[in-house]
């Protein structure tokens, strides 16, 4: 079952890529969308030091049917958008491709995860093109659910993140094994015993997801 990332140039037509090409440096994250034939509206989370002048540059879209304010703080404000023009969405829809949220639009580039089968991610490379949307695949990984959700303990993982945190992993190292240990309040060799059963399960699967090479085994 295969999980890619997209990375997709936004339609010039679309409101979203001039207010995002505008204001570059601006998040909008799409917490929710729901398409429609002629309509598409979506829950953004648009975060800037002013968010304000964004706001009524969307306001001011014509292709934007309605805009509400949901919520505003500080520099972070959730809106619903109401758009008539889904061109966007279209090729998702005609592959047949479930759409993950959240994701992220900054300056005119949205940035797509989708887990799908391989038949459905190449009828949506082949209707992106046909729609005329330029896009990137910026990978393809297999994804093995059972093998993921066995890979660590809850335990390991815990331990194995502290660790990357702590620049256990930096070159050069930022943190020593003892820093972890007292990170987690255990006993050093505790916390040794853990870390190499995690790191060896990672790299058995790292062998045969990606060398190939069970006989490591």
């Amino acid at each position: 079952m295969p999980r890619a990332k997209l990375t997709v140039d936004l339609p010039d037509s679309l409101w979203i890529h001039d207010v995002s090409t505008a204001h570059p440096d601006v998040t909008f994250r799409v917490t929710s969308v729901l398409p429609g034939l002629d309509v598409a509206i979506g829950v953004l989370e648009v975060t800037a030091s002013n968010p304000v002048p964004i706001l009524a540059a969307i306001d001011d879209r014509d292709d934007v049917a309605s805009l509400e304010l949901l919520w505003k703080h500080d520099e972070t404000a959730l809106l619903q958008v109401e758009a008539s023009n889904p061109s966007l969405l279209i090729p998702i829809q005609q592959a047949g491709v479930p759409m993950e949220t959240p994701f992220v639009i900054e300056d005119g580039v949205v940035t797509w995860e989708l887990t799908t089968s391989a038949d459905r991610l190449s009828a949506l490379g082949d209707s992106l093109e046909a729609n005329g949307v330029s896009y990137r695949l910026e990978y393809v990984h297999d994804v093995d659910a059972g093998q993921a959700e066995q890979l660590l303990t809850d335990r390991q993982l815990e331990v194995f993140l502290t660790a990357l945190e702590c620049g256990y992993y930096d070159v050069p190292r930022e943190a020593t094994l003892t820093d972890v240990a007292s990170a987690l309040d255990v006993s050093k060799s505790t916390c040794s015993n853990v870390l190499h059963r995690a790191e060896g399960a990672i790299a058995h699967w790292f062998a045969d997801e990606y060398v190939g090479a069970a006989s490591v085994r």
